[in-house]
This record gives C-alpha cells, structure tokens and sequence, in this order.
C-alpha cells in the first residue's frame, strides 16, 4: 500500500513538472515574439535626423562683451549617399568667362543641370557678373590659374601658386567664396611634377584633371558633331568628367551642348558637380617630367602653403565695420591668441582702405589709415602715432614667419576708432567700432 501511494505521488510529481515546463516555455515565446528588445526600443527612440553638437566658442575680448554659447544640438537633415553603382557625368568648362559663357548657362538652366567651371582669373575680373550668375544659379566655380600662359606657370611652382592666389582672391570679391577646385591649363600630365601635386594638396587645394576630352581645343574651330563624338566617348567608369571649353572662339562647343546632354540623359546618367570632398582624378605623374630646376624652400612653403588649408576649412568669418568702412576675414585669415583677434597688419590695412610701407632700415611698418598716421614695431611689440607728443602704445604686434600681425582692435583705436562692441552672431566674430 506504501508503495502504491509513493509512486503515484511521484506520477503526480512529475506530471506537475512538466505542467510548469510547458507554460514557461510558451511564456517565453510569446514575450520573444509580441514584447520588443531593448535594442529595438532603442532603435525606435532614435530621431529621423542627425544630431551634430555646436561646440561653445569661448570669450573674445574681455572688457566688451562675453562672448559664450552653451552646447544644443543642431538638426541635420540625413543625406541621401550616392550609390557606387550610379552613373554620373559630369560638365567641365574651361578657359571662360567669355561672351559665349551666358548661352551655356542658358542651355544648362533649361536642361536643369549644374556644372562646373574653371575660370581664369583675368577672364573674372573682366566679367564679374558672370561669374557672379555661374555662383547664383548654383554652378560651381574652379581656380584655372590667372592667365593661362604655359612658360610662367610651368616654369617655377611659385609662379603657378602666385596665379592661384591671384584668382582666388578675383572670385572672392565677387562671390564671397574661395574655389578650392583647381584644373591646370593643359591638364597635369607633362607639366606637373611631384613638388605641384604635393604642395596642392598641402595647400588645401583638390587638382581635378578629365576621362572624357571633347576635343574642343584640339584646333581652331572643331565642328559641332566632332565635339560631341568625342564629349560622349564610351570610359571603364561609372563617373565620367568631360573637358569642355566655354572661352573666346568656342561658339560649336555651345552648339554641341544640347548634343552632349541629351547623350547622357538618354544613356542613364545623372549630372552632377564636382565637389572638394571627392577623390580627384588626376593623370599619373609621368616618369619623363623631370623636377624643375627651381623649387620653393622650405621657408616658403611653411609661410604660404602650410597655413593654406586652413582657408577652407569650417569656422567663424571675422567681419570687421569702421567708421564706413568694413571688411572680412576668412577662417585661417585671422587667428585667436590668448582671447585677442589678431590679423595680418597689411592685410587688414589695405581692406580697410588704407596704406602700408615697410621701413626696412628699422624694421618698422608705416601705416595710414583713416588720415591717421603711425608706426608698428614688431620687434619692441608696439604701435605709435606720427605725433611725437604721443607716447609708444605696448602692443602684441608681432612677427609670425615674415609676416607683421597684430591684435584688430589695436589697430582701430590706434586710428582713433574706439572698439565699441565684440560679439558673436550668424558664425561670424563681428567687430563693431564706435
């Protein structure tokens, strides 16, 4: 009988068991399937957008007003990648801006496509209002060296540099921005060396060459129909650049356009621009291109190229307003040292429509600005007027390399533009005078 009643409890034991086995087993299934995990939870609570923190800019100028942010956070649309497998064309014009240039611009605003020009820095200055129409209407605009002449820029880098800067400063006086974009006349291919590739790039610049020539400029007046068999050459890439020329004599490239765009619309391809965050495509550095014989020392390059990049690169533009007068500086223009904006005394002069000399038997800067005369001296660190009767003011003016700079507000009250506010507005530093 004892037995009996042990092996049932233990039937019953078993059965209980399993009961219980049974139900935790479909609990656990159905918490998997209908309860979310914390990673989806947290996948859920992300934003639709990004979020970039704006870090805090610190006091400028202690004594005007404190200039602080806290950290928020800025909403940044997702950008949509453009996928490896797309085809994409891109327009090149070179040598403009012409006469011919407003009817590519035409035919471009009709087809809705943008392109990208390289100008010349002597074409700019004669036609600023085209180049300011390229910039409106949301082209993009490229450095193509100041006057195009082969001998003088292939002759030394400094003279190609020189150019560079030349156009660079052309464009941004008329449009604001700095073209990073830089094509070489003739393409880089027998005529550059390894000395102009490296000190480019180190420049902040981006050298694009082509895949796909037009044959525009191969002689003088290549008809339409050639320009637009060679502008539709087939490549092994799914990016294809097309050298094109919008310069003076140019008039079948213009014919040719229509041609060329209905090519590639038809074939697939979507137009973009050429931009400084894309790899460059360059010719390969030809082994017969011997280095040339005068090259830039190492002196120089740390005083032009090494600060360079920084002209384009993200930060707050320093704008400056005297008494009618006002003008700006680009990130890496100017630079922050120990709470004081300091810029190139020269720079900042002439801007501001006034007069520089260098008094190489003291080593001292004269200055004339808003009819007020005075000296800089670097080496003793201060600033006087022409007036003797004035006392030498101590200043941080100094030598950086063999450039004078010195903190702007020195420069204002100097002139007797007393700095009435510093603040922070729009990412710019303004300085405001009295």
């Amino acid at each position: 009988m004892y037995k009996n009643v042990v092996a049932i409890t233990r039937i019953t034991l078993l059965f209980v068991l399993a009961a219980v086995l049974i139900m935790t087993g479909i609990k656990a299934s159905l918490t998997s399937e209908y309860s979310p995990v914390l990673s989806d939870v947290v996948a859920a609570s992300k934003p639709s957008v990004n979020e970039e923190p704006i870090q805090p800019i610190h006091t400028v100028y202690t004594g005007t007003e404190t200039v602080t942010t806290q950290t928020v956070y800025a909403s940044v649309p997702a950008v949509e990648e453009k996928k490896q497998t797309d085809k994409t064309v891109y327009l090149t014009f070179d040598d403009g801006p012409s006469g011919l240039t407003g009817e590519v611009l035409d035919i471009l605003k009709q087809s809705n496509i943008k392109a990208t020009f390289f100008v010349l820095g002597k074409q700019a200055d004669v036609r600023p209002e085209v180049i300011r129409r390229i910039d409106e209407e949301g082209h993009v605009i490229g450095n193509h060296t100041y006057d195009h002449e082969y001998n003088k820029l292939y002759g030394k880098f400094i003279e190609f540099w020189k150019q560079i800067k030349q156009t660079e400063e052309s464009v941004r006086l008329i449009t604001g921005e700095r073209p990073q974009l830089v094509r070489a006349p003739g393409g880089t291919a027998g005529k550059f060396d390894e000395t102009y590739f490296r000190l480019l790039q180190e420049g902040g610049y981006r050298v694009f060459d082509w895949n796909v020539d037009s044959g525009d400029s191969k002689r003088k007046g290549v008809p339409a129909e050639e320009i637009v068999k060679g502008a539709t050459t087939p490549v092994n890439s799914n990016e294809v650049i097309v050298l094109m020329h919008d310069g003076a004599g140019h008039e079948e490239t213009v014919k040719a356009l229509p041609s060329i765009i209905a090519h590639y619309k038809k074939n697939g391809y979507r137009f973009d621009v050429l931009t400084p965050e894309m790899e460059p495509l360059q010719f390969k550095l030809q082994s017969k291109v011997k280095p040339k014989l005068e090259q830039p020392g190492s002196r120089w390059i740390s005083e032009n190229v090494a600060t360079n990049a920084a002209l384009f690169k993200p930060g707050r533009t320093l704008a400056i307003d005297m008494g009618g007068f006002s003008t700006e500086f680009a990130p890496g223009e100017y630079r922050v040292d120990d709470g004081k904006l300091m810029v190139p005394l020269r720079a900042a002069v002439e801007r501001l429509g006034g007069k520089v000399s260098w008094n190489a038997e003291n080593k001292t800067v004269q200055v004339a600005l808003t009819k007020v005369h005075w000296e800089a001296d670097p080496l003793k660190g201060t600033l006087q007027r022409s007036d003797e009767r004035e006392k030498p003011i101590l200043s941080e003016v100094r030598f950086i390399g063999h450039t004078v700079w010195v903190p702007i507000r020195d420069v204002m009250e100097i002139s007797g533009h007393k700095v009435k506010n510093v603040f922070s507005r729009d990412n710019k530093y303004i300085v405001v005078t009295l």
